[in-house]
């Protein structure tokens, strides 16, 4: 088939492209580079001129970066590949994956589809390219369908000859004030005035959180942390599920005395908060958090999360007036399961996944942290003028006491079918030993409750959605209660001479 080339299947990740774009690391050859995405460009452009019914010469595409090393030398392949169609191209420069989505959206901007270049939270050496159009993210169909149609002999020349610059921060930023300040219900142009908010980028590209929408509403922002885009990445992983990334973040929060902690992922796409005790809001408090404030507006609506989440969130939304819906790992797999009930007549406002990925249906169902942040900081002005805060909203969410995540390896070379048959055979096991009951519905993996000796929680083991791994979670309402379970399991896995336990 003409285009067809195996390596550039390689760089596909599920509805992403990713690969490593720079040396340094032992082992991780260099297979990302301006030569990849200017053909990958070419592709897009093509697949987008289908999908619009516009000729490649009459499109306009925006084109951002985090802020990774690698992020020039792929937007020249970027600005290649559109120079060969004769594409309009706007450069957003270093902004944020969300924002790159809303420049479709914009009226200033208009643009036909969008290209954002980041790897999200991925190590220095890693980069990569998602794709948006007016409708949304691209699915890994598209994705598939693109580098089908990629042809390497096309070559790179170098032309930036359609090449604009727009400043897609500043109008993100303008359109987020604007939010705050309308849903705060304050005729101030100022809601946040009085409050103390620092913000950790984690040198992403996330800082422009601080200067651009917190201080025009008033919040003083001394504090705030790693606002200076670095993709050498030198103080923490930009990531809200690393624990020394929420350490940074918590810390912060305290040694200011903030109203609020705010933390990004590289690209923005995730965030958690920290109240004002330091305390993380994060994965299932997160979830909690944004599921109350949706069900406000929204009684009765479905809430849509990964399959890891805790038996005590489904309790406090229920309790709460709305339904939990617990689908698979994955934040498009969750986003588009909230599509698709909605499609079907089920009311559905909010997709959310613990890795803090959200999506709200009124927010175009776009994963955005700084939509996250944006809607935490409306309820806490909101709460503040009551004398409230915000973990007054979730002080019923019912926590485990103990928390296990491993990760089982897989160690032959047709993983799939071997962890499948692991999971067949676990099935058998859960229904035979009286202590664990199988939980249906169960989208993804088996998931069991156990209760042993008045140790009561639950386990799920799935396969990973790309890798030869097998993930096992474990909760416990009791204080050191998944060493038990855990030793129980480990028994049934080691009858397996392909899993490498941890």
């Amino acid at each position: 088939m003409e285009g067809l080339d195996m390596d550039y299947f390689k760089l596909q990740n599920g509805s992403d492209i990713r690969g490593v774009a720079l040396e340094g690391i032992e082992g991780e050859p260099v297979n990302l580079t301006h030569v990849e995405t200017c053909g990958i460009t070419r592709a897009f452009i093509g697949w987008l001129s289908d999908k619009v019914g516009k000729a490649p010469s009459a499109l306009t595409l925006s084109v951002g970066c985090d802020s990774r090393l690698s992020a020039g030398d792929l937007k020249r392949g970027i600005f290649s590949g559109c120079g060969q169609t004769g594409t309009k191209v706007l450069d957003c420069g270093i902004t944020s994956t969300p924002s790159m989505f809303m420049s479709t959206r914009f009226t200033e901007s208009n643009c036909d589809g969008a290209i954002m270049v980041t790897a999200s939270h991925l190590p220095f050496n890693r980069n990569g390219m998602k794709f948006f159009t007016r409708e949304g993210g691209l699915d890994k169909r598209d994705i598939k369908a693109i580098l089908t149609a990629v042809d390497p002999s096309a070559g790179c020349p170098e032309d930036r000859s359609t090449v604009e610059e727009f400043d897609l921060v500043d109008r993100y930023s303008r359109h987020l004030v604007d939010l705050i300040r309308t849903g705060a219900g304050e005729a101030s142009a100022q809601p946040l005035s009085g409050m103390r908010i620092v913000v950790d980028a984690g040198n992403g590209a996330g800082g422009f959180f601080a200067e651009k929408v917190l201080k025009p509403l008033g919040a003083d922002t001394a504090g705030s942390q790693f606002l200076d885009p670095d993709g050498r990445f030198p103080n923490h992983i930009p990531n809200p599920e690393d624990d020394d990334a929420i350490h940074a973040i918590m810390e912060a929060t305290l040694r200011n005395r903030a109203d609020l902690g705010i933390i990004f992922d590289t690209d923005v796409d995730r965030s958690a908060v920290i109240d004002r005790t330091g305390s993380a809001i994060h994965r299932n408090r997160l979830i909690a958090l944004m599921s109350a404030i949706v069900l406000e507006d929204h009684p009765g609506t479905t809430i849509v999360t990964d399959s890891v989440t805790s038996d005590g969130l489904t309790a406090f939304i229920e309790k709460s007036g709305g339904r939990h819906h617990r689908f698979k790992r994955g934040y498009k797999n969750v986003i588009d399961e909230s599509i698709r009930l909605n499609r079907e007549g089920i009311p559905s406002h909010l997709a959310i996944e613990t890795s803090g990925h959200g999506a709200f249906k009124e927010n175009y169902f776009l994963d955005d942290g700084a939509y996250i942040a944006t809607k935490a900081l409306i309820k806490l002005a909101q709460l503040q003028r009551e004398g409230k805060d915000l973990p007054d909203l979730i002080a019923d969410l019912e926590e485990p006491k103990d928390e296990t995540s491993l990760r089982v390896k897989i160690t032959v070379a047709d993983f799939v079918p071997y962890g499948e048959q692991v999971l067949a055979s676990f099935r058998e096991f859960l229904e035979d030993d009286g202590r664990f009951q199988i939980v249906s519905p169960n989208h993804e993996g088996i998931r069991a409750n156990f209760a042993i000796d008045g140790n009561n929680g639950w386990v799920l083991l799935r396969m990973s959605l790309h890798d030869p791994v097998m993930p096992l979670n474990l909760e416990s309402m009791q204080e050191d209660g998944c060493a038990v379970v855990r030793e129980i399991l480990y028994d049934f896995l080691k009858g397996f001479d392909k899993l490498l336990l941890p």
